[in-house]
């Protein structure tokens, strides 16, 4: 069956079934990888991506879930994500990176909706995923420093 979604404002017409979920249309069919496979239960986060906004475990939502709705990725680009990369590289947060794309994407989340969130809207909106190299510290530092750099730049 076709199935015509959106991709970080791109049409793609994939042919797969309704059921099959997001991650592996994203990954497999479109070609984007930066998207990554780590539980398939939405536990870990490593498949966050951003649909009509919202932070979904892509692992877990079917394909046609996605209809008429923009599916942003770590590909993506946005004002959020280009400063949380920056902050991101600055402070040295991935060390083996597997996690970090669905770190990227619940920060941009976070900052999306939060102009200057505490360290407790921090940690609740990061708590769904899981970095197994521990840099919760550094990713917490990051976001600050991204929430500093915008006000800055608002200035």
């Amino acid at each position: 069956m076709n199935i015509n979604i959106s991709i970080n404002g791109k049409p793609h017409t994939i042919n797969t079934q309704e059921d099959t979920p997001l991650l592996w249309a994203i990954r497999d069919i479109v070609g984007l990888t930066g998207t990554k496979f780590g539980c398939g239960v939405s536990q870990c986060g490593a498949c966050s991506v951003l649909l009509d906004g919202k932070l979904t475990k892509s692992c877990s939502v079917p394909v046609s879930y996605a209809l008429d709705k923009q599916v942003f990725t770590i590909e993506g680009s946005s004002k959020n994500l280009e400063i949380l990369r920056q902050t991101w590289s600055e402070n040295n947060v991935p060390q083996c990176g597997y996690c970090q794309s669905g770190q990227l994407i619940a920060a941009t989340a976070l900052l999306d909706t939060i102009t200057n969130p505490t360290d407790q809207d921090i940690d609740k909106a990061m708590s769904g995923n899981i970095c197994r190299c521990g840099t919760y510290t550094r990713i917490k530092k990051a976001i600050h420093q991204a929430v500093a750099l915008k006000n800055k730049a608002d200035e």
